[in-house]
């Protein structure tokens, strides 16, 4: 009864461990970026009945599946920085409940199952995926390793959450062609100012590791400020958008003009010390006039 005690413990334990692997705290990003595209596409909250079952489907590889490929991966060649970096003290691989094994076959499960439904969703979605596994390898794994190229590690995360993502949310529902451009460069901007904070959370393990990330090469200090000036752009391109009505018409745009120099001064107070729940805070902060946004292009999509 003990042996049979101590074995469930620990299957419990590798369990747990897996799904820490994957930080389900990160899944929303993936969701919320394709909703956004998801909206755009169909100017409606909820998806069309037929598209139901694809749009479920969608979230299980923007989630779990993209997230656990990409970040077993990553882990698994991150351990010599991990070990030296007390943030990352309790990771699985390096307290020892998973193995270097255990996250290649995690990652090989991930990455099938990503792929199978995704492309069973169709087959843009399918490249798509197909095009963020890859750069999640080229971003962790040797030789190219982009993580450890300052600059690149910016562009790979921006171009994932800022681009891909929303584009993904909106494929279920229309062309790629029809992707506003001027939303793929807010997007990249935007996902860049979040993405370089979180480079100097690790500046001293990553230093210690040999990997040149962006604040490595570019110390903490000038990160917050390239940070701070791609937000700032973004704000005040985001605003000139929605005042012209590039994007959506509107009689006004009051939330937004509000929000925008209060979205500066958070994430210029968050960035200055970044840590994972001060910028997912600017998230939240910024979610407000996302909202506000998509409310309009919802309601432009009734009236139309």
């Amino acid at each position: 009864m003990v042996l049979l005690t101590r074995s469930t413990t620990r299957q419990r334990a590798r369990a747990w461990a897996f799904v820490r692997m994957t930080r389900p705290w990160f899944w929303p990003l993936g969701w919320g970026a394709g909703y956004l595209g998801a909206v755009l596409a169909t100017r409606s909250w909820l998806p069309p009945a037929e598209a139901v079952p694809r749009s479920l489907a969608a979230l299980v590889v923007l989630g779990p599946l993209v997230w656990g490929a990409v970040l077993a991966v990553n882990d698994l060649h991150d351990l010599p920085s991990d070990r030296r970096n007390p943030r990352k003290a309790t990771a699985p691989l390096v307290t020892g409940v998973l193995t270097k094994t255990d996250l290649v076959r995690w990652h090989a499960g991930c990455t099938v199952g990503a792929m199978v439904l995704a492309l069973a969703i169709g087959p843009v979605f399918g490249a798509g995926t197909a095009a963020v596994l890859l750069l999640g390898r080229l971003y962790s794994a040797p030789p190219i390793r982009l993580k450890a190229r300052a600059g690149a590690d910016v562009v790979v995360n921006a171009v994932v959450v800022g681009v891909l993502a929303p584009v993904a949310g909106w494929s279920l529902h229309r062309p790629i062609a029809d992707y506003p451009v001027v939303l793929a460069v807010l997007g990249l901007l935007l996902a860049a100012a979040l993405y370089l904070p979180t480079t100097v959370l690790d500046v001293d393990a990553d230093e210690a590791a040999g990997d040149t990330t962006a604040a490595v090469r570019w110390t903490p200090r000038f990160c917050h400020r390239v940070g701070l000036a791609l937000w700032v752009g973004a704000t005040a391109a985001w605003l000139a958008c929605c005042h012209l009505d590039l994007l959506v018409r509107r009689e006004s745009w009051t939330t937004q003009t509000i929000a925008a120099p209060l979205l500066v001064a958070v994430y210029a107070v968050a960035a200055r010390r970044p840590s994972i729940p001060r910028m997912a805070a600017v998230c939240l902060v910024f979610a407000v006039p996302a909202t506000d946004f998509l409310m309009a292009c919802v309601a432009a999509g009734r009236g139309s």
